[in-house]
């Protein structure tokens, strides 16, 4: 037996990132535009790297808190005061070592081997990964694409739920299809969710990217004491922190302790002069996170006026999040269109079959760069998809 044979089938399993395979056949070319991965071209600000450095260099370097400082909790908690309108003791807040580790601690929590979790798609293909990897059965909703844009239907996620299922998987504002739920969707999905006892998982990363004004529709405006809701999100996107690999989780505080110990066994806390960064990304970061919100917006603009104006592009500028999925007349292999376009644009998008069951006719490209860039990007794709 081999050295690969004898590891485990559920390490054998893991997929390799399509995204990732892009990166990697194109990285480091001179004059790359790269608007393959979900993140944005500024680097974090210098008043949360100061924050950083001095807490590092005043040595604080020692084990912290499993669950994160209180301080950082409590920055949590005045985040939720303003931005949702809830009021929650920091005994709600986790901090965790990434947005994913959020989600992977999340699915742990409420899914065992055998389990069913339904989740939407296309989606940002961790998930899937995460909750197969943890052994837990990923059941796939498609979105229905109408007109450019997409939809869930309620009935269709009814008809998905079986005995099996444990949780609902809901990213909204949608990586990578920018499809945003209105109020009325996730009071019906959480309706679902009370009828059949299920924990509902939601990744609410992107809220504050909502192009129609203010942040998203959360599951905050919905629910009710009681309901099985586990939060997940992180630092990377509003305050231009993605390296930093710093999230968290909102959970109910009577689960805490569970996890609590997830974190101690996988992670076993995050560095304490990092949360110090990310309490004043919190505290003092607002104007920087309007300002990549009004950046993305017009990115957005550029990049969605000049592909639709070819006619031969299929899609809508997005009400959330940071991605065109773009369907282009033309392109039915997304993998090997990607590899095309860059050697031909030296523009880097990530595949549609990288995000799963109906993502195959897309390509996605993020668009939080700046606007100089984007419409550079723009003008290159757009000459190449009028000569398919």
């Amino acid at each position: 037996m081999s050295v690969l044979e004898s590891l485990s089938s559920r390490a054998l399993s893991a997929p390799a990132s399509g995204i990732i395979e892009v990166v990697q056949y194109a990285r480091g070319r001179e004059g790359l535009i790269p608007l393959w991965a979900g993140e944005g071209d500024l680097p974090s600000p210098d008043f949360i790297n100061k924050a950083a450095s001095d807490a590092l260099i005043a040595g604080e370097t020692f084990y912290t808190w499993q669950r994160g400082i209180p301080e950082l909790r409590e920055a949590l908690a005045d985040f939720y005061r303003r931005h949702f309108q809830v009021s929650l003791p920091i005994d709600h807040f986790s901090v965790t070592s990434s947005g994913m580790h959020a989600i992977t601690l999340c699915v742990q929590a409420v899914t065992a081997p055998g389990d069913e979790l339904i989740y939407l798609t296309p989606t940002w293909p961790n998930i899937v990964s995460a909750a197969g990897i943890g052994g837990a059965t990923p059941i796939g909703l498609p979105l229905d694409f109408v007109d450019g844009g997409f939809k869930v239907d309620i009935n269709k996620l009814e008809a998905l739920i079986t005995p099996r299922t444990r949780a609902l998987f809901i990213n909204t504002p949608s990586n990578p299809t920018g499809w945003v739920a209105t109020r009325q969707d996730l009071a019906d999905i959480l309706s679902l969710a009370r009828k059949h006892d299920l924990w509902i998982i939601a990744d609410e990363i992107y809220a504050l990217y909502h192009y129609p004004g203010g942040r998203a529709p959360s599951f905050f405006d919905a629910m009710e004491a009681g309901d099985r809701i586990l939060f997940a999100n992180s630092f990377s996107k509003n305050w231009s922190m993605t390296g930093w690999r710093v999230g968290w989780i909102v959970a109910p505080a009577e689960i805490g302790n569970v996890i609590g110990n997830l974190i101690q066994y996988s992670s076993s806390g995050l560095a304490q002069f990092m949360q110090r960064g990310a309490v004043v990304a919190l505290n003092e970061g607002d104007d920087f996170v309007r300002q990549n919100i009004e950046r993305a917006t017009i990115s957005r603009d550029i990049l969605c006026d000049t592909l639709i104006a070819t006619n031969r592009v299929e899609t809508r500028k997005p009400d959330g999040a940071l991605y065109a999925f773009l369907k282009v007349d033309g392109i039915r292999d997304s993998r090997a269109a990607a590899f095309d376009i860059v050697d031909k644009t030296l523009v880097g998008l990530a595949p549609g079959t990288a995000f799963g069951v109906g993502g195959a006719p897309f390509l996605r490209a993020c668009f939080l760069r700046d606007p100089i860039q984007v419409r550079e990007a723009a003008g290159r794709l757009a000459e190449y998809i009028l000569k398919l």
